[in-house]
């Protein structure tokens, strides 16, 4: 597992920056009704992703929750006075709080179903009757490109998977949460090289593959003898799920790639 403190500096650089971060955005927001003047996003980061909200809605407040105190530091910096320090299964705020919660790239980082479900149980808990709460699902299949490099990691020893969108859903619906809709965005600049993915397996990215170990090494020897070590193979696409709490109506939905505008343009 990596540490988020130690990452923090190079988070944004290493995860495609303000491409990335616009499309996130604006697919969150096309799941959440034009009418939505609270939302709450857990496991904020850096805030790359949660200052596009406000830029690209007039009159939608924002607040950021991470439970890393270099990432908080990062993100308060981007939004004063709108970022706390917290655990997302425990969070800080009375219930019916917003008319929108997000967790983007955190439920596959769950140790187990428990904290899923715990997760899940805050994220409906703050929001109001009507709210939606929106997360990414399936993260870790949205790498997967059909790539040479893919080709090399199937072999890996694989994680429990905690983000699979049926299990997502079916807390959801423990929670009086009915789903609202789904939507599909580009990476951008996450495209994998063998070079870079070595690169990533020598830092922990890959926590069956201990860096160091005989088999970490194994998998960089194999990556090193693919072609064009540099060039970056086809962006993931990511998977979100959006889910309105009961009473409200919400069913079904459509499914759109988004490139995203969000905030572009920002600094």
């Amino acid at each position: 597992m990596l540490d988020y403190d130690e990452e923090a500096g190079r988070y944004d650089a290493s995860r495609g920056g303000e491409p990335r971060a616009a499309a996130a955005a604006q697919a969150v927001l096309d799941l959440i009704p034009p009418g939505a003047r609270d939302l709450l996003d857990i496991a904020c980061g850096t805030g790359i992703v949660t200052r596009c909200f406000p830029s690209a809605r007039t009159g939608l407040r924002v607040t950021g929750v991470d439970l890393s105190a270099s990432m908080t530091r990062r993100a308060a910096a981007r939004l004063p006075g709108a970022v706390v320090r917290a655990d997302s299964r425990r969070l800080p705020f009375g219930d019916a709080r917003f008319d929108a919660t997000v967790s983007v790239w955190l439920l596959h980082l769950q140790s187990g179903p428990e904290d899923v479900r715990a997760l899940v149980e805050e994220c409906a808990r703050v929001l109001r009757p009507g709210g939606v709460y929106v997360t990414t699902v399936d993260k870790a299949a949205s790498h997967n490109v059909g790539s040479d490099i893919d080709a090399v990691l199937s072999a890996r020893p694989r994680s429990p998977v905690r983000d699979a969108a049926a299990d997502v859903a079916a807390c959801a619906a423990e929670n009086g949460l009915v789903p609202a809709g789904q939507a599909v965005f580009r990476g951008h600049g996450q495209g994998r090289s063998p070079r870079r993915t070595i690169a990533d397996l020598r830092r922990g990215w890959f926590v069956t593959l201990s860096p160091g170990s005989l088999l970490a090494d194994t998998f960089a020897a194999r990556l090193a003898a693919l072609p064009d070590q540099d060039r970056p193979r086809p962006d993931p696409l990511f998977h979100l799920r959006a889910f309105r709490k009961s009473p409200a109506p919400g069913n079904g939905g459509t499914t759109a790639v988004t490139d995203g505008s969000a905030c572009r343009g920002l600094g």
